[in-house]
């Protein structure tokens, strides 16, 4: 009898599928695979040690490099940490423009995120209508911020730019125009049969081994945690923010998850435009020597800044952990082991949307 030998497959660092470099190590019998291990490490850019000594101007512009596609939540998550440790308050009017853009930018990533696992399971097509449906997205981020993606929004006490009545029409039109274009697309997906056999029942991830994991966001939700940070936000509860989540846990449901958050910034975009107080958008105040954790929901799941400042406002010391750490984690350990085909694997690790450049800052 023929005997099957065991095999160790190496995917990347540089593969077709990655947006960034990254290696797995799967050890197979036949085309099962039996466990895999992530390699990290190809594109360390020494941010946080940059950071360090450096006055709050410079870092709140250095926080949003840290990662290119969910940059706006960085820069969200330094200023209200510096703002709770200065006692520094917000305008209603800024609070409400600062959820604008972060949901804008939720809404970019999270797309982006489905274009990619779109890519990898080669449904190109669907893949391209993601892509082009963004490109709006990015210019109403650019019409709030005046940039499309590193746009240093948020400063202590506010934001920079107020929304002018004539731009808020034009983002309710546009927003009117990717929620009918996100419909049919989440439809596509929906009903596709390549779609299904490619991602229902596939890369499995249940309840509890997503709690023991310590996975966080759309990734978690998918398997029915309650992880959501907005929960607790002051300005999110005034919304009446309610959390996404599903229960089947497999690459559909992480995907179908975002197509779901999509809709729902949507909806939190328009009320705040809807029903934005009036007001001045910067309030003032200075920053001072303190220590502070805070913890903010990114695209990816919870952001954490760890900060200690002087009298100077300079950063002393920091530490961020981003969310994609755990996920990829939880995906090599939970989600890829017992597949029954090498080809899972690269559509399991796109479908927990891995960020490298997070991790390796």
């Amino acid at each position: 009898m023929k005997k099957t030998v065991d095999v160790s497959i190496p995917l990347g660092p540089v593969h077709p599928c990655w947006k960034e470099p990254v290696r797995l190590k799967c050890e197979t019998a036949g085309e099962r695979v039996l466990r895999t291990e992530v390699e990290l490490g190809y594109m360390k850019k020494g941010i946080e040690r940059i950071m360090r000594g450096r006055p709050w101007q410079e870092v709140m512009f250095l926080a949003e490099r840290v990662c290119g596609i969910c940059s706006v939540i960085h820069n969200m998550v330094f200023i209200e940490a510096m703002e709770e440790i200065s006692d520094i308050a917000v305008p209603p009017r800024a609070a409400y423009l600062r959820v604008v853009a972060n949901e804008l930018d939720r809404i970019a990533s999270h797309i982006l995120a489905n274009f990619s696992y779109c890519y990898t399971i080669e449904h190109e097509t669907l893949a391209m209508y993601l892509l082009n449906t963004r490109e709006t997205v990015l210019d109403n981020l650019e019409r709030l911020t005046g940039s499309r993606i590193n746009t240093a929004y948020m400063i202590p006490g506010g934001v920079r730019f107020d929304l002018l009545p004539e731009d808020a029409a034009a983002m309710l039109a546009d927003l009117s125009k990717v929620e009918e274009e996100m419909q049919r697309h989440t439809r596509i997906f929906e009903t596709g049969p390549l779609i299904a056999l490619r991602s229902k029942g596939i890369g499995v991830m249940n309840h509890e081994e997503a709690i023991r994991s310590h996975t966080v966001g759309p990734t978690a939700r998918a398997s029915g945690v309650v992880c959501d940070l907005r929960l607790r936000h002051p300005t999110y509860r005034e919304l009446g923010f309610t959390q996404v989540t599903r229960t089947e846990g497999d690459n559909f449901a992480r995907v179908m998850v975002r197509f779901q958050e999509v809709f729902q910034s949507i909806d939190l975009i328009r009320k705040c435009i809807e029903t934005l107080p009036d007001g001045p958008v910067r309030g003032g105040g200075f920053c001072k020597a303190g220590e502070t954790s805070y913890a903010g929901e990114a695209p990816r799941g919870e952001l954490t800044y760890s900060i200690k400042t002087d009298d100077y406002g300079r950063v002393v010391d920091i530490a961020i952990r981003t969310p994609s750490i755990m996920n990829i984690e939880a995906c090599v350990h939970a989600m890829i082991p017992d597949a029954t085909s090498i080809a899972d694997v690269t559509a399991t690790f796109i479908s927990s949307d891995p960020c490298v450049a997070c991790n390796e800052r």
